[in-house]
């Protein structure tokens, strides 16, 4: 009755039913996981959010497959302002409801059934059910760890067929928080025009530098056809906002006529809702005062981290320049969810096993750097008791 793609084990595995447990029992647990800023203690301004939400215009419809002008044009602003003065056209820009939805525009546009993206290794686990949803292939490339990451750019075009449309990057990398070098923008935009593909960008740590520095956009890259995505959820620290987007950029004729099809797509789904649109310009204003406390946390946290990790020698942290996680290098004794279980169970402190973001081999564990300070400081000191013991 059902379609194979979606014939996934929907029961839980061994790690969620230890979290289930533990919460029936009543028992504490510290999240080192956060990934939701709404759950993570920050001042929010409610009356300029919700207030924002309340506009007469929304009671009429005025559908606009990219979206309307006014939300489109706050995302240009927000390039222009927060990016080295880049000057966005609005009509490059298509509002998503989120970037699943934006990387689900693009996988349409550019596969068929069987079509190949190129994705990296180690990341975060969505793109195996964004790729089933639309019938496409996933094909790994490494990201390499000496001194910090790289591109392993000689697989990339060991994994390259006939088949494969698009390379993805996710700049900075979630887990690894690693930014992409401008020389590797420069040989990964040559390797795409090289073989007929294009680019999809998710930007959606970008503006969270750990030193502060503003790190270049995909969103003006002129020299093969590129998708940036990113939208409110991390720009704005909010995620129950459903606002995002997909800029398209590369040479005139190619992405005009990627633009074309896209409104297409857009047009068919219409999932932008008025009210939210409307608020845009207000609620991407949040970034201001969301961003830095997101950011003091981020530093915070990662100062009390090495300071903890400074007295003992079993375990190190890797490098990492922007987003919201940390990975800690452990040592190999059993497997990351068994170890990540163990934590869970003797001293009710939540972390994610490396597997999670498919890491090539066990001895990762991936924490939350914008989880609550307090208990960020306590659930650390927990783990690495049990790590030294």
């Amino acid at each position: 009755m059902f379609a194979n793609r979606t014939a996934w084990k929907l029961t839980p595995n061994r790690f969620s039913q230890a979290q289930a447990e533990l919460r029936a029992a009543g028992s504490e647990i510290l999240d080192l996981s956060v990934s939701n800023p709404t759950r993570a203690d920050l001042h929010y301004d409610a009356e300029a959010i919700l207030g924002s939400l309340a506009q007469s215009e929304a009671l009429d419809y005025d559908p606009q497959p990219r979206g309307m002008l006014s939300a489109r044009q706050a995302v240009a602003d927000y390039y222009r302002v927060d990016h080295q003065g880049y000057t966005l056209d609005p009509e490059s820009i298509i509002l998503t409801t989120s970037t699943s939805e934006g990387y689900s525009f693009v996988f349409r546009l550019l596969c068929n059934p069987g079509d190949e993206i190129l994705v990296p290794k180690p990341s975060y686990p969505l793109f195996e059910f964004l790729a089933e949803l639309q019938d496409v292939c996933l094909v790994p490339y490494p990201l390499l760890y000496d001194h910090g990451w790289q591109i392993d750019l000689p697989s990339l075009y060991k994994a390259v067929t006939a088949r494969t449309r698009a390379i993805v990057l996710v700049h900075p990398n979630n887990p690894t928080g690693s930014y992409t070098k401008a020389a590797e923008m420069a040989d990964l935009t040559h390797f795409c025009e090289e073989n007929g593909m294009a680019l999809v960008v998710d930007e959606v740590f970008l503006d969270y530098a750990h030193d502060g520095v503003a790190r270049p956009s995909f969103a003006l890259n002129n020299e093969a056809l590129t998708f940036t995505l990113s939208g409110l959820s991390k720009v704005a620290a909010l995620p129950q906002m459903k606002v995002a987007w997909c800029v398209t950029s590369g040479p005139e004729e190619r992405k005009n006529a990627a633009l074309a099809r896209l409104e297409v797509i857009a047009d068919t789904y219409l999932s932008m809702n008025a009210p939210l649109q409307l608020a845009t310009p207000a609620l991407l204003d949040q970034r201001r005062s969301l961003q830095p406390l997101l950011l003091d946390r981020v530093r915070m946290n990662l100062q009390a981290l090495d300071h903890q990790l400074s007295h003992q020698k079993t375990c190190t942290r890797l490098d990492v320049e922007g987003g919201w996680y940390a990975i800690l290098r452990v040592p190999v004794t059993e497997s990351d969810e068994d170890l990540a279980i163990e934590l869970l169970r003797k001293v009710g402190v939540l972390v994610h096993p490396g597997h999670f973001y498919d890491f090539s081999s066990d001895g990762y564990l991936v924490i939350s750097l914008i989880t609550p300070t307090a208990t960020f400081r306590e659930g650390i000191g927990r783990v690495l008791d049990v790590l030294n013991g």
